[in-house]
């Protein structure tokens, strides 16, 4: 049964043009084609990155952090409570009113104290700040160098320049070592994202981030086995030209430079929406869905390729919209609006509003107490219990 799915999946009408088949990919001593079998190396390179990924944060992005100013916010810590704990756990992480009714008087306390509980107990599975500033300077190391490792290796190529040369003699392209190793950079990261989703700082886009990474790896897995090599280096070289920008922003936004956030953030903006609305259009839609075909006609591969370079442009549209929503507040107000992605601590106003409730009322009782006792200081004189009052109106010390 194995072998039959397996002689069924790699058949050559799913993978390669009419009028192609797997004997005319035969390797040769001087000519190299892409094997699926090579994608396993990407796991293993993965967790490779995963390790890297560790030291880098420990041993560089964390002492780095300190330097530059990074500190994380004093949290207040919620009181054991195993009932609200139970809940929290196996539950919700935010209850509803009907439920915080019920919780308050299981653990027989006012529903005020059982709100600030959740609060704070929400605000210490948060990422802290310094976890934030870590991640975000390995993605932007690897970005980087992803980036200039992507230009190195197409600067000389032909398809880079004129996109058509992408499809000739497609699908029997020769792969080159440097196409090879860019591919595996570029997928062993993806994986290994894959491998620390559960424990990277989530974000309001976490089912999309899912969506992209799936994507991706299916794309570039795919493309890989179909010898789609040389529009994937394409999509891939302008998918880390706009990241190269991201990440730096969010670094400066950490430091609390807004200056220079603001203005990373409009560079990034703008590589974003020219080169995800505009060059990914152009560049690799309309190449693989036009120019293709003046090659050869249409087979399953060149569907669904097609319909995975969709997926991407989709989220591209997503995210696009965020991005112009936050530029035009910043037009409007002159500052930048907080990343929506992020989740943001509910501590600030919530726990300011119930220190001033209950110094109010703290001050009331002893407003209470003090006039109870006639005991009223005003203006540092002396207590009105050290004096007598006369008829007219004036005191006279006893």
């Amino acid at each position: 049964m194995a072998r039959s799915l397996y002689e069924w999946l790699w058949q050559h009408e799913f993978w390669l043009p009419p009028g192609i088949t797997w004997e005319d990919m035969q390797e040769s001593e001087d000519t190299h084609y892409p094997q699926p079998r090579d994608l396993l190396l990407s796991i293993p390179f993965a967790l490779i990155l995963v390790v890297i990924r560790c030291a880098f944060e420990r041993a560089i992005a964390l002492p780095l952090s300190t330097k530059l100013g990074v500190r994380d916010k004093q949290r207040p810590k919620a009181q054991p409570n195993p009932v609200l704990e139970a809940f929290y756990s196996t539950r919700r992480k935010n209850p509803e009113e009907g439920e915080l009714l019920s919780l308050a008087k299981q653990c027989d306390l006012p529903v005020r104290k059982v709100e600030k509980w959740f609060r704070r107990r929400r605000n210490m599975d948060r990422p802290s700040l310094s976890k934030k500033f870590g991640e975000a300077c390995w993605r932007f190391t690897f970005y980087i160098i992803s980036f200039l490792t992507g230009l190195a290796v197409l600067y000389d190529k032909p398809w880079l320049w004129d996109h058509r040369e992408c499809w000739t003699g497609y699908p029997q392209q020769p792969l080159q070592p440097s196409l090879f190793w860019y591919y595996m950079l570029e997928l062993s990261f993806y994986w290994s994202l894959v491998f620390t989703l559960p424990f990277d700082v989530k974000r309001k886009d976490f089912k999309e981030q899912i969506v992209h990474h799936a994507a991706t790896i299916f794309l570039i897995s795919f493309s890989y086995c179909a010898n789609y090599i040389r529009i994937g280096t394409l999509v891939m070289v302008i998918h880390d030209a706009s990241d190269c920008f991201l990440e730096p922003t969010k670094i400066f936004n950490y430091m609390k430079w807004k200056k220079t956030c603001d203005s990373l953030f409009m560079i990034f903006s703008a590589v974003f929406l020219i080169s995800r609305l505009v060059i990914y259009p152009y560049t690799v839609l309309y190449n693989t869905y036009y120019y293709s075909m003046e090659i050869f006609q249409p087979f399953f591969g060149y569907y669904f390729v097609n319909v995975l370079l969709i997926i991407l442009q989709l989220l591209h549209v997503f995210w696009s919209c965020l991005i112009i929503h936050m530029v035009y507040k910043f037009i409007l107000q002159g500052t930048m609006e907080k990343d929506m992605r992020s989740d943001t601590e509910e501590s600030d106003k919530d726990e300011e509003r119930d220190k001033i409730r209950e110094k109010e009322q703290n001050g009331i009782a002893y407003f209470s107490n003090v006039t109870s006792n006639g005991y009223i200081q005003r203006n540092g004189s002396e207590p009105l219990d050290n004096r007598a009052h006369l008829a007219n109106g004036h005191a006279k010390e006893r």
